[in-house]
C-alpha cells in the first residue's frame, strides 16, 4: 500500500483538448453508460457492468483521492464538455501473482467514439506529469489484456515495459512497469 497519504479531492488539469477533474455525482449517467458498453468492457472484466457495480466504482474513485492523495480523473472534452472516459492511478490490492507491490497502478478507458484520436495518450501524459510532480519520481505499473492492442500502444508510448505475463480473475494479463 502507498505511504503517500493526503486528504484531498482530485485537482483539475487542462491539456490542449481535455479537462481532467474529479468524479462527481452528475457524472453517474455518463459513467454508467460507458461501463455498461460491451465494447468498453471487452478487455476490462469481459462484460458490461451493472449500475450497482458502476456506483461502487464511482465511490472507489472518489475514495482514492480522499484516502491516498491520488486516484482517477474524469476526462471531458475541453471544447464541448462531453464525457470521454477516465484516467489515473489506483491501489486496488489486486490478487495477482507476483503482486504489483506498492506502486500506483495506472489505468485509462475512453468511450468508443473517442478511440483512435490520441486522446488516451494525451490524458495518460497529463496524469503521468501530475504524478511525477505530486507523488515524486516513482514507479507506476499497469495491467493490460494481451489482446488490447490500443492500450498496449498507449503503454509503450509512455515508457511502460512488459515485466511478465500472468492471469487475473482467470484472464491472461500483461504486467507493465514504468520507472521515472
Amino acid at each position: 500500500m502507498s505511504t503517500h497519504r493526503q486528504t484531498t479531492a482530485a485537482p483539475a488539469i487542462d491539456t490542449e483538448r481535455l479537462t481532467l477533474r474529479g468524479h462527481r455525482l452528475e457524472d453517474f449517467a455518463d459513467y454508467a453508460a460507458m461501463w455498461g458498453d460491451p465494447e468498453v468492457t471487452r478487455y476490462i472484466g469481459g462484460r458490461p457492468f451493472s449500475e450497482e457495480e458502476v456506483w461502487v466504482r464511482l465511490l472507489r474513485q472518489v475514495g482514492h483521492w480522499a484516502l491516498l492523495g491520488f486516484g482517477y480523473w474524469v476526462i471531458r472534452d475541453r471544447a464541448s464538455g462531453h464525457f470521454l472516459g477516465e484516467v489515473g492511478f489506483a491501489d486496488l490490492r489486486r490478487d495477482l501473482q507476483p503482486p504489483l507491490g506498492d506502486a500506483p497502478e495506472a489505468g485509462w478507458v475512453l468511450v468508443p467514439w473517442a478511440h483512435g484520436r490520441g486522446l488516451a495518450s494525451e490524458a495518460v501524459r497529463a496524469a503521468l506529469e501530475w504524478s511525477e510532480v505530486q507523488l515524486g519520481a516513482r514507479r507506476t505499473v499497469c495491467i493490460i489484456d494481451p489482446e488490447n492492442a490500443a492500450s498496449l500502444r498507449v503503454a509503450a508510448k509512455h515508457g511502460y515495459r512488459e515485466t511478465h505475463r500472468t492471469t487475473y480473475k482467470g484472464t491472461p494479463t500483461v504486467v507493465f512497469v514504468r520507472d521515472v
